[in-house]
């Protein structure tokens, strides 16, 4: 008896089995993955002015076509924290299969647990209810001048410094802590 075909078929069912979980799993933590637009993550750069050299970081990184764009088109140094295991494969294999590798980096992670203080430039998309829970993480690791850079919700009770109302990309800079 052959049981090459019923290994391969038993191999085949458990990675099938697998990867459905895996992609599943980041959809109990947060929201399930939606990929933003090439255009709609250029413009949003641009406004946070995103220079050479300086740290991106993008919570909630999905398949890194954020990272990607940063170092490639603003010469930034770009990292993603990503809770999602498939998601964080395929931004690897997309880093370094674009040559990006040594400017793209990816955390396989819950960016509510991250640290990002070298941060430059934060990038977010994410709903209002998870930008409001991420505020206090903002406020205690941000230094002043940080630019945080929102696609499609607001951050409650900050202030913009720019809006793109067509294409709801908010943009935030960290002010001083106030005194008194």
């Amino acid at each position: 008896m052959n049981v090459l075909p019923l290994a391969l078929i038993v191999l085949g069912g458990c990675f099938l089995v697998c990867s459905t979980i895996w992609l599943v799993v980041p959809a109990i933590h947060g929201l399930p993955w939606v990929p933003t637009h090439e255009a709609r993550i250029r413009r949003a750069l641009q406004l946070a002015d995103l220079q050479p050299g300086e740290t991106l970081y993008d919570l909630g990184s999905g398949d890194g076509r954020v990272l990607l764009l940063a170092a490639r088109e603003f010469g930034a140094q770009a990292i993603g924290v990503e809770i999602g295991p498939m998601q964080c494969l395929v931004s690897w294999a997309r880093a370094w299969l674009s040559g990006s590798w040594g400017r793209v980096r990816t955390r396989c992670g819950n960016f509510y647990k991250a640290d990002f203080r070298d941060a430059d430039v934060v990038f977010v998309y994410l709903t209002s209810g998870q930008t409001t829970r991420l505020c206090p993480l903002l406020e205690a690791q941000l230094r002043p001048g940080t630019r945080v850079v929102s696609i499609a919700a607001d951050i409650p009770n900050w202030q913009p410094v720019f809006i793109d109302r067509a294409l709801l990309i908010f943009v935030y800079t960290m002010r001083p802590p106030s005194t008194g």
